[in-house]
């Protein structure tokens, strides 16, 4: 069911756009390519901006669902160690500074931001003796700081500004392959390791001291889920931008379908994120016609009730 609901979602966004074109025009597109304009848009726009969005979908989902059984915390999201920040913060700091205004050109800017603020978030929370609560802790003040230093950069120079502000929002309108061909190998390097590390997840998801005496290994899964964490979140924020609550969403609603298993939320989060994503990028391109609305901004759109709903009965079972 969720592999079908993936295909279906992929065909619509390939076929649904700004513009709208006959189905035939669409097949043309794909299996007759000729160069016209419908062709070009089928298979240089929205095809790229499908599998751009398969693969930061999936990245997403898997990214929330290890940062939820890494903290222990249902309401948490990629966000939370700083990775959004600190991947804004080296656009922001390319573009002002560097004179970048490409998005290949500040890809790498921005994973590198990524990566280098979840290691100072693991040192701030403790290194070693780091816990879910002060990894927590030490993303949020990394988080606040950074976009400090981000709104101060953007208020100083409008020319970045005006560069960011889009990128900011989220998107997937700038899709091309040589994007994907940038970031697909960390992403896939990502997931291999969130598959490594489901069982230890597992453990570690009951507690120090019943993963210690289930024989996990606390100090290399938290390394190691921190680390897939960085690659899948760093490489999908520096091709996208920060895009809000996939992570937060899907974790749960696999949950009620596979139950606490990582070793059964891992792939279907990897397959349903996508599905969210590629269905708001739709929703995106429909709604605004014949502009189109970013995927970030529909993605908060529906991801605010939903964690308003999960925060008020998180409080409802704690009563």
């Amino acid at each position: 069911m969720a592999l079908a609901a993936l295909v279906l979602v992929c065909l619509a966004s390939i076929a649904i756009g700004a513009k709208g074109l006959p189905v035939a025009d669409v097949w043309h597109g794909l299996f007759h390519y000729e160069g016209s304009g419908d062709d070009v848009l089928v298979r240089k726009v929205r095809i790229p901006r499908t599998v751009l969005g398969l693969i930061v979908g999936a990245a997403l989902g898997l990214a929330g669902a290890v940062m939820q059984a890494l903290t222990r915390n249902p309401l948490a999201e990629p966000g939370l160690l700083g990775v959004n920040a600190g991947a804004s913060a080296a656009v922001v700091s390319a573009i002002s500074f560097f004179g970048v205004t490409s998005l290949t050109g500040y890809v790498w800017f921005a994973f590198a931001g990524a990566a280098i603020v979840s290691v100072a978030v693991y040192l701030l929370g403790g290194s070693r003796s780091a816990n879910p609560v002060r990894l927590a802790l030490a993303g949020t003040a990394v988080t606040a700081a950074l976009y400090g230093y981000v709104n101060a950069v953007q208020l100083l120079d409008s020319a970045a500004l005006d560069r960011l502000r889009f990128w900011t929002v989220g998107s997937l309108a700038s899709a091309n392959m040589e994007t994907v061909g940038k970031v697909w190998p960390f992403i896939a390097l990502g997931v291999l390791l969130t598959l490594l590390i489901a069982r230890p997840l597992n453990a570690l998801e009951m507690g120090d001291d019943t993963a210690r005496s289930l024989g996990a290994h606390l100090t290399r899964t938290r390394i190691l889920a921190m680390l897939a964490v960085t690659l899948l979140c760093g490489a999908a924020t520096a091709a996208c931008g920060p895009i809000v609550f996939i992570g937060l969403m899907i974790p749960h609603l696999v949950r009620a379908i596979t139950g606490p298993d990582m070793r059964w939320i891992l792939p279907y989060a990897a397959v349903l994120s996508p599905v969210l994503l590629l269905g708001a990028d739709v929703i995106g391109r429909v709604v605004a016609r014949p502009s189109e609305l970013q995927v970030g901004i529909v993605t908060a759109l529906l991801g605010g009730p939903v964690f308003i709903h999960l925060v008020r009965r998180k409080r409802m079972s704690q009563l």
